[in-house]
């Protein structure tokens, strides 16, 4: 049987609310790994207009991994929505203009740098993710969390803000997997070992553990 092609934007037959994501993509401060997908309750179109305050003269970049799963309406807030917070007051006087226009002279407002998606993981529905954040491998961010700081690798996090609930699997198991990085493998390799890669890693481990 065919393998899916990850150049595909609609991989469901019959489907468009699901699309594999990089297809869609057209700013080039969003770069998205193969087979990330994004599902929405009315179009997958919507995936950029939830990426907010994600201004061009700012640069920064939203980068999302692999294999990646991202649920209906989940927002990212980039860098375009900060403002002065160790200043008197954080309005923003300088963009109406006029005789405020020379307001931020010799000032810049806050960056946290770019935004961070690893490989293989699941964004449920509706989470914010605030700029700057990391989101390690294989991590799964609970539906309606807002994700204020990094999320270590294979890590569940929920909540507002988003705190760890537990992690998927033991600590020397999670080492493991993290030099396996099954998602740089080439596609027709994980194709022979999706029953592997869909069972308890240790599994999948004792099989490949001369390649670590």
């Amino acid at each position: 049987m065919q393998i899916p092609n990850p150049n595909t934007l609609y991989p469901l037959p019959d489907y468009e609310k699901l699309c594999f994501l990089k297809n869609q993509i057209s700013n080039p401060n969003i770069v998205v790994g193969n087979y990330t997908y994004y599902d929405d309750f009315e179009d997958p179109q919507n995936f950029e207009k939830n990426v907010k305050y994600h201004f061009d003269f700012i640069g920064d970049k939203l980068v999302i991994g692999k294999f990646c799963m991202i649920a209906s309406g989940v927002e990212f807030i980039m860098n375009g929505g900060n403002h002065l917070t160790a200043a008197t007051t954080a309005y923003p006087f300088a963009i109406f203009g006029g005789a405020w226009q020379q307001a931020m002279d010799g000032k810049s407002y806050p960056s946290k740098g770019n935004t961070v998606i690893g490989n293989d993981v699941w964004i449920g529905q509706g989470a914010t993710i605030m700029p700057g954040v990391t989101i390690g491998h294989g991590a799964i961010i609970g539906s309606k969390s807002v994700v204020t700081k990094d999320v270590a690798p294979y890590s569940i996090v929920g909540g507002n803000p988003a705190k760890e609930i537990k992690k998927r699997f033991e600590e020397a198991t999670i080492q493991k997997l993290l030099q396996l990085a099954w998602w740089d493998w080439d596609i027709e390799k994980i194709t022979q070992n999706l029953d592997l890669l869909l069972s308890d890693p240790k599994a999948l481990l004792a099989q490949h553990s001369a390649s670590l």
